[in-house]
């Protein structure tokens, strides 16, 4: 077919060539009416871009072409390649997205608005943007595949031309390729570009020792050439003589692949390049495993190092044999073993069977799991609080080198290796994760944070009423247990501060008379306005965390109150209005009142907006007193603590009375040291009469005074004063111990 040709600029006619060649490719496998939108789309786009031209001085077109080749490589659908040929319009040219949706319909703009950046809004940081950029492309990959294709063809492309750019510039797109573009291709299966996107963004980021490695490979293979055929040769007769048809070649280990090794084991490059790597291709499953026992049979297998990636496929649907073998001379012989239709997924992954596809495709196996990851990528964003959180937890998830382990019913599932029973825990369901209370292996029961092994079973224990525990955070692996467990305690952390927060603000307006009951929603929205929060519960959960003091709101709500009911009644009666709201509202002291303000009342069972200061270890029966903390919530301490007899004159603001509250029922931990002779078994037989009196020990430290004596400082957990001294006494009263007291600051 001739393509017509309508010049838009002259430096636009070098592409001339490009879009017909591009256009025949597409026409071995495309209707000639899809070729022509292509075409259409090309012209559309040349015209926005016109006079636009690269760092590298070629017209702009020329770039959105090569992605649009590159995806034609893949055999994408035509839709993809016009979306390739736009992907730049919105972002870099005057065009709109209403006039895409226009030209070429919805699905095609949805694609190009995928792909597009984020143009309008200011960012703080180049990394909050970046961040943000991704979360916006995760979204519309979740909802289309092909956004994430197009985006890693556009990547491949810039990276092909990323010599013209300054040195920094390049260093960094190098490290934002491999820290998150390699990794997607890779968990899409794409390989022949995850390879390509790895050598280019090691040379990028460390050309010198990419140029020292390339000639120390271009040295070695030399050497090595007769041995390789040696071996092709001897595998290729084997096989043949088992009446096997196979395709047999020796496989060329890339750049940042033996880069990886060398500096992840300590191997030199000799150690690397004396590893033979070879690929067998086949018709069919069964065939596979035939030509490994023929493989067997020829050169002894190496123990542990056989993996059958087609009975357990890995999460981007790769499969294959993999085993190594000891050739000749001892030297280590790496095969794999696949049918043609697991190397064409091998190389072009989720690509080669678009999700979009009907019909048997779109339920092979490598779609089903990438579906899978994209509904943990939409759940993963919406328990994150920010972009660059998000974009964390995803890395994270994306360098698997995975575990296998089963579900009770036998299930498989792929976990990130150091994955522990409460990421499994989250992996199956994130309400599984929030009620987990213990896990068993194998039938035992195992900690939580024990790390999960190949071939284990994982049973997880629940109970009502369980909640996730912040330090799960210290072990987890997977981005979905820690951002699950984040938003969990977030939003937990918000009701308490919000509970917390209404108390205090209850306590200080008795000072002036009023209850939050009695306020009038009219009078509570100026409240609001004025000091400029959101809403009423976002004002509460300030004064919890200690963002706001509840005194001067108190002092705030009543000023606004007396100038609001004073306005309601007019001018003319005003001065005494004034008064009588002000002998309504006006501090209890300044009343002259003999009404005196109850403490609030400590539960303990707060929340992490009370904390306890460890300075002094405040327990029940102890007299004390709250310092409001900014984020913290209160922070309760004894009255007689040193650490804050100068801060209590200098912010009295920040200081709340407050007392126990009665029938406590929660265990509060306290300090206490112990003077013993030095004697074996000593700190056995504090520890049990410790536990005898029902105390729990949190911590213990043992250090020596002397010859004859040591002291041991422990951490207990008490009810109260008369626990604790209960416990001194039954302490005090063993032979070895001299001395036993509770120590503070």
């Amino acid at each position: 077919m001739q393509w017509p040709y309508r010049p838009l600029h002259s430096k636009t006619r070098p592409t001339l060539f490009r879009i017909s060649d591009l256009c025949a490719q597409l026409e071995t496998y495309l209707d000639a009416h899809q070729v022509a939108e292509v075409y259409r789309a090309y012209l559309f786009g040349a015209e926005a871009h016109d006079g636009q031209s690269r760092q590298t001085g070629e017209p702009y077109i020329y770039h959105p072409l090569e992605v649009a080749r590159l995806l034609a490589n893949l055999r994408m659908d035509y839709r993809s390649i016009m979306a390739a040929i736009l992907h730049d319009v919105i972002e870099d040219t005057a065009t709109r997205k209403d006039q895409i949706v226009k030209e070429f319909g919805g699905e095609v703009a949805e694609l190009v608005d995928g792909v597009s950046k984020l143009t309008q809004i200011e960012f703080e940081s180049r990394a909050e943007a970046q961040a943000e950029n991704f979360r916006k492309m995760v979204l519309a990959m979740a909802n289309d595949i092909r956004v994430i294709i197009i985006k890693l063809a556009d990547r491949l492309h810039n990276m092909r031309t990323l010599g013209v750019l300054a040195p920094a510039k390049r260093r960094r797109i190098a490290r934002e390729t491999l820290e998150i573009y390699v990794p997607i291709a890779n968990r899409l299966g794409m390989n022949s570009l995850r390879v390509e996107l790895q050598d280019l963004g090691f040379s990028a980021l460390f050309p010198m020792r990419a140029r020292v490695l390339q000639e120390a490979i271009k040295k070695a293979r030399g050497n090595r050439k007769e041995l390789v055929q040696k071996i092709e040769s001897t595998l290729r007769e084997r096989v043949h003589s088992e009446g096997i048809t196979a395709n047999i070649t020796g496989r060329e280990k890339h750049l940042y692949s033996i880069y990886q090794k060398m500096r992840n084991k300590h191997l030199s490059i000799t150690d690397v390049m004396d590893v033979y790597a070879f690929r067998i291709i086949v018709d069919k499953v069964d065939t596979c495993y035939r030509v490994l026992g023929a493989a067997h049979n020829l050169y002894k297998p190496m123990p542990g190092r056989f993996k059958d990636y087609i009975a357990i496929p890995k999460a981007n649907g790769y499969q294959s044999l993999h085993s190594v073998l000891l050739g000749p001379m001892g030297l280590p012989i790496e095969v794999q073993i696949r049918t043609e239709e697991m190397h064409k997924i091998a190389e072009a992954g989720v690509a080669s069977h678009w999700l979009y596809k009907t019909g048997d495709e779109a339920g092979l196996p490598q779609n089903t799991r990438t579906r899978e990851w994209l509904r943990g990528l939409l759940e993963l964003q919406k328990n994150t609080g920010t972009s660059m959180e998000f974009l964390e937890n995803v890395k994270i998830d994306l360098y698997p080198d995975g575990v296998f382990v089963f579900t009770p019913k036998g299930a498989i599932m792929e976990l990130p290796r150091g994955s522990t029973a409460v990421d499994f825990a989250y992996a199956v369901h994130s309400e599984l994760g929030n009620s987990c209370v213990t896990a068993k292996v194998d039938r035992r029961i195992v900690p939580l944070n024990t790390p999960l092994q190949n071939g284990q079973t994982v049973e997880i224990v629940t109970a009502p009423g369980a909640k996730p525990n912040p330090t799960w955070l210290n072990f987890v692996v997977t981005g979905k247990a820690r951002s699950s467990i984040r938003n969990h305690l977030k939003s937990l952390h918000q009701d308490e501060a919000l509970a917390l927060g209404k108390r205090l603000l209850e306590h200080a307006l008795n000072g002036y008379s009023l209850t939050l009951e009695q306020i009038p929603p009219e009078h509570i929205a100026r409240v609001v306005a004025a000091l400029k929060v959101k809403d009423m519960p976002g004002l509460l959960e300030d004064i919890g965390l200690g963002n706001r003091i509840a005194p001067l709101v108190a002092k705030q709500c009543a000023a606004i109150i007396n100038d609001a009911e004073s306005e309601d009644k007019g001018d003319a009666r005003r001065t005494v209005k004034l008064k009588n709201v002000f002998t309504r509202y006006a501090p209890a002291w300044l009343r002259g009142d003999k009404h005196i303000e109850a403490p609030l009342a400590i539960t303990g069972t707060e929340g992490i907006v009370v904390s306890y200061a460890k300075c002094c270890r405040p327990i029940p029966g102890d007299r004390i007193v709250g310092s409001v903390t900014t984020g913290r919530g209160i922070v309760i301490h004894t009255t007689t603590c040193k650490n804050i007899a100068d801060a209590r004159n200098k912010h009295t603001e920040k200081w709340v009375e407050v007392q126990w509250a009665k029938d406590l029922k929660a265990d509060f931990p306290v300090e206490v040291r112990v003077e013993v002779k030095n004697q074996r078994g000593v700190l056995a037989e504090v520890a049990a009469k410790i536990a005898d009196n029902g105390a729990n020990i949190e911590n213990v430290l043992v250090s020596d005074r002397d010859e004859r004596y040591s002291d041991i400082d422990f951490i207990i957990d008490v009810r109260d004063r008369i626990h604790l001294a209960k416990i001194m006494r039954g302490v005090r009263a063993l032979d070895a111990v001299s001395k036993i007291y509770r120590t503070k600051n």
